[in-house]
């Protein structure tokens, strides 16, 4: 009996407005409410409640645009190098900490010394921050390579590992990698990228 479901339209609806209003970035905010918008259509379509289709269906092209928009939108890359010892970079990764440490649990800043180091700012803000050392044969082993929460939808990475990867190569880099991922989602974000299983790291030819 279909009736019996249509309650749980109800509720799925609920749930991904609730969770778009947490997740860290506008981008993932658009997309739970969008989805959140068209099961409350469907729920609304089986009780009849025109009121909340048509609230929704507003809500919904609200939602299609600004994501058309986030996705067409120019946004200004750039790579900016750093020592390690400067204070903005050691305030970013001070408010950053509990987050950053969630990804790189063992990262320690005083190994920041003598790596190859940038950030990479995206309309002048601060989004990214890279640290590897490098090797004689090439190798760039990443010790850091943390993004803000906000900025989270592929764009800083597709930036330093395609656009922007000149900037790797001047510096001799011929390949990017992690000699061991401990953050799932991080894992996820490497595979997105390109990178392959090597041993408990994962590797990717510039």
């Amino acid at each position: 009996n279909l009736s019996a479901y249509i309650p749980w339209f109800g509720y799925l609806a609920s749930g991904l407005l609730v969770i778009s209003l947490v997740v860290s970035s506008n981008l993932r905010f658009r997309i739970f409410n969008a989805l959140g918008c068209i099961v409350f259509m469907i729920y609304a379509i089986f009780i009849g409640a025109v009121p909340v289709l048509l609230t929704n269906s507003i809500l919904f092209c609200i939602n299609a645009w600004y994501i058309f928009r986030i996705y067409r939108r120019t946004e200004d890359f750039d790579q900016l190098e750093f020592i390690g010892d400067e204070r903005q970079v050691q305030k970013f990764l001070e408010f950053h900490k509990q987050d950053l440490y969630s990804y790189f649990p063992g990262f320690d800043a005083s190994e920041l010394s003598g790596n190859l180091n940038f950030v990479v700012t995206r309309d002048l803000v601060i989004a990214n921050i890279f640290s590897a050392t490098l090797l004689p044969n090439g190798d760039a082993a990443v010790l850091i390579n943390y993004t803000t929460p906000s900025y989270r939808d592929y764009k800083v990475g597709r930036f330093i590992f395609d656009k922007g990867k000149g900037f790797l190569e001047s510096k001799g880099v011929k390949r990017i990698v992690y000699n061991q991922v401990l953050n799932k989602h991080h894992l996820k974000f490497l595979k997105v990228m390109g990178f392959v299983q090597d041993g408990k790291g994962m590797v990717k030819i510039l």
